[in-house]
C-alpha cells in the first residue's frame, strides 16, 4: 500500500526535524523508535525513507568505530528542512519534542562512558574511567596522575577510545596477555 504523497513528505520533514536536533547523529534503530513513537510507522517504510533521504544527500551516514552505523542530517537536509519545516503539523511537531526527550535519555542512559579527574592537590589528580549501561557501572578503573595535563590526557583517551580500551583490559584480566 503506497502511501499518500503529503505523508510521505510530512514523515520525511518529522525525520530531518528529529535529525537536527543531534549534533553527532543517531544509530538507525534509535531514530526508528523516536519517529515511530511520533507518528506511527513501520519499519519497512521507515527504511525507504531513509534510503531516499541518503540517495539525495539530506542525511548521511556514516560509521564510527568500525562497528555502528549513524544517520546524520547534512547540510543540504538542513536547507530543506528550513525550507519545509511548515509542512509539519504543530501537534507533530510537539509530540515529537516530547518523545525525542524521553527516548533520547533512556538511549543515553543504556550505555554510557564516564570519565573523571579529581585533584587531590596540585600534583595529584585520581582519574576515574567507568562504563554505565541502565544505571549500572559496569566496568571502572581508577588510575593515578601526576599533573593536571596527564589527568586530562587519561579522561580524554578514555571518552574516545573507551571501547578500544575496555576490551584490551578485560583481556588482559581475562588471559593475562
Amino acid at each position: 500500500m503506497k502511501q499518500p504523497i503529503e505523508d510521505l513528505a510530512e514523515n520525511k520533514v518529522l525525520i530531518l526535524y528529529i535529525l537536527n536536533k543531534l549534533s553527532n547523529g543517531i544509530k538507525s534503530d534509535h531514530l526508528y523508535k523516536i519517529v515511530s513513537s511520533a507518528n506511527n510507522i513501520n519499519y519497512f517504510y521507515f527504511q525507504e525513507l531513509l534510503t531516499d533521504l541518503i540517495e539525495t544527500h539530506l542525511i548521511g551516514s556514516f560509521t564510527k568505530d568500525e562497528e555502528d552505523s549513524f544517520i546524520k542530517i547534512t547540510a543540504e537536509g538542513q536547507n530543506a528542512l528550513d525550507l519545509t519545516k511548515s509542512l509539519l503539523p504543530g501537534i507533530l511537531k510537539l509530540k515529537a519534542d516530547s518523545v525525542f526527550k524521553k527516548e533520547i535519555s533512556d538511549i543515553a542512559e543504556e550505555s554510557s562512558i564516564i570519565t573523571e579527574y579529581i585533584p587531590k592537590d596540585e600534583n595529584h589528580y585520581t582519574v576515574k574511567c567507568k562504563i554505565v549501561e541502565k544505571t549500572e557501572t559496569i566496568f571502572e578503573v581508577s588510575a593515578f596522575a601526576s599533573s593536571r595535563e596527564i589527568a586530562k590526557q587519561i579522561s580524554d583517551n578514555w571518552k574516545n577510545n573507551a571501547n578500544q580500551i575496555y576490551p584490551k583490559i578485560i583481556n588482559l584480566l581475562l588471559n593475562g596477555e
